[in-house]
């Protein structure tokens, strides 16, 4: 019993040596072929010379050897038919990113020359509006000096018949006579050196006389063109800037604002002449100037 027991417990050992030995063994036989193989070859040179070419030998498979035939996969050829085909798909992609890459940089290019023909039109339509609102700007201020222009021309028509008295002076007759005596004269030079320089003026005159119905008339008519003949022929001062009325012992009303007043009778023959001046043409700085109240009066 307890030898059988023995001889089942080295069995198993003694198949496990064998199996050791087995593979120990093989390649040990086939390094040793090989180096059989290697040495038969070097051994034989003549032989090998003496043959004709190596066109002449029959083609034989290259020899795979032994881990040629234990591991196909680690042979070149085959990892080289493997691989071509990944190398095939590889090359196309690479065409592939190649002509996007192209692509991408001829679309870059058009991008470009669009945004600098976008740039440049917005640019001249830039350079347009400055123009355009320069122009309207432009026409701004020349509606607006326009619009000033014709306010001044109103102003001046509107104000063409407006005058104010610049001087006033009383010319005094002797009785039944209409010669200038030397006191009206001077008067009448002083009010005509107030002349110089203006324009637009007007000389008033009032002509009065004692005398009532047509004689007075008649005689203070004379008397104005007494004053008229004067100013034209000794200071040149135009006919149509003498405006004169003869109103014989007509009187003017009275300013002091009493009803009952009556009106003072006219004792003396006289002609008032007012100097009166458009608003318009005064002269800057001027200042209103007054003659002598009366001048060749007679004494009564």
């Amino acid at each position: 019993m307890k030898m059988s027991t023995n001889v089942s417990s080295l069995f198993p050992r003694q198949f496990a040596v064998l199996m050791l030995a087995s593979a120990i063994t093989i390649p040990v036989w086939a390094q040793q072929a090989q180096s059989s193989a290697a040495d038969s070859q070097n051994t034989q040179p003549s032989a090998v010379q003496q043959q004709p070419s190596p066109a002449a030998q029959p083609l034989t498979p290259p020899k795979e050897g032994f881990w040629g035939r234990v591991y196909p996969f680690a042979r070149k050829k085959w990892v080289k038919r493997q691989t071509d085909p990944i190398n095939d798909r590889l090359s196309e992609l690479d065409e592939v990113n190649a002509k996007n890459a192209r692509d991408i940089k001829d679309v870059d290019a058009r991008a470009q020359a669009g945004i600098m023909k976008a740039q440049s039109s917005a640019d001249a339509a830039n350079q347009q509006a400055t123009a355009a609102n320069q122009q309207a700007l432009n026409a701004s201020n020349t509606a607006q000096q326009a619009s000033t222009r014709v306010d001044q021309v109103n102003t001046k028509v509107n104000g063409l018949d407006q005058y104010h008295q610049i001087t006033e002076a009383e010319i005094k007759f002797r009785s039944g006579s209409t010669v200038l005596t030397k006191e009206s004269k001077d008067t009448l030079d002083q009010m005509a050196a107030n002349l110089t320089g203006r324009d637009g003026y007007i000389l008033e005159m009032e002509a009065h006389t004692p005398a009532s119905g047509s004689m007075g008339i008649q005689e203070s008519e004379r008397l104005a063109e007494a004053v008229k003949r004067y100013m034209v022929t000794e200071h040149q001062i135009p006919v149509y800037r003498m405006h004169a009325v003869a109103l014989g012992n007509a009187t003017m009303a009275m300013n002091s604002g009493d009803q009952n007043e009556k009106p003072e009778r006219i004792r003396t023959s006289s002609v008032h002449v007012r100097l009166m001046e458009n608003s318009l043409a005064a002269p800057a700085g001027a200042q209103p100037q007054s003659a002598p109240a009366a001048a060749g009066a007679e004494q009564p």
